[in-house]
This record gives C-alpha cells, structure tokens and sequence, in this order.
C-alpha cells in the first residue's frame, strides 16, 4: 500500500481544514487508516483511526469532538475534518495503514501501522 497525504496549510486559529490521504494497492477497504502527527520537537501523537468493515472510529482526546475521520472506499480515500482549530494543533499529519490483523486495542500506536504516507504540514496561527 502507498499512501499520499495532502491538504494542510496554513490556517487561523478557529478555522478548518481537511486532510486526504490517497493509497494505492488491492485491497484497501480491509486495512484500518490512521491519522497521527507530530509537532516540533514533540514525540508523534496518535490522532484517529478508522477500521476497514466495521468502520469503527477511536480519536484522540485532544481531537474528539472536533476532528473527523471518514474514508472512501471505492475511491480509495481517506479524510481527517480539522475543525475549530487550535494552535496546539500545529503539526505534520501522517496517515498510516494497519492491517485488519491487527488488535483494536493496539490501533493507537504507531508500531501497529506498516504503511506511511510522507506527511502533510497543519500550521494553525493564533
């Protein structure tokens, strides 16, 4: 699987943006897509995932209630909705793919994603 991230920018704080992530290879609609970052001189954070059948959804704490995650499988799609951004929010977005063997429990790490996309710069200005 080969993933492309696109979409970030630079935006005010308040403000939104979505994220697209495009992956090419079979099987698309068994692998869980994931969203993580990391921001300047931080460790890289677990964002949202989305698993593959049941589509079963997990966010971050820092992003619940204000991010969403959905994804296309026909179009072979991935998207993260960014909305009432924050500054802390600042940072390059990974998507990442799992595959369906991999345990839900462990879906919020990053060890449990095999495929990276080269990362989209979210800068948020306050």
């Amino acid at each position: 699987v080969q993933l492309q991230a696109s979409g970030g920018g630079l935006v005010q704080a308040g403000g939104s943006l979505r994220l697209s992530c495009a992956a090419s290879g079979r099987s698309f609609n068994t692998y869980t897509m994931g969203w993580f970052r990391q921001a300047p001189e931080k460790e890289s954070e677990f964002v949202a995932y989305i698993r593959g059948g049941s589509g079963t959804i997990n966010y971050a704490d820092s992003v619940k209630g204000r991010f969403v995650i959905s994804r296309d499988n026909v179009k072979n799609m991935v998207y993260l909705q960014m909305n009432s951004l924050e500054a802390e929010d600042t940072a390059v977005y990974y998507c990442a793919a799992a595959s369906r063997s991999s345990i839900l429990s462990s879906l919020t790490s990053r060890a449990s994603y095999s495929y990276w996309g080269q990362g989209t710069l979210v800068t948020v200005s306050s």
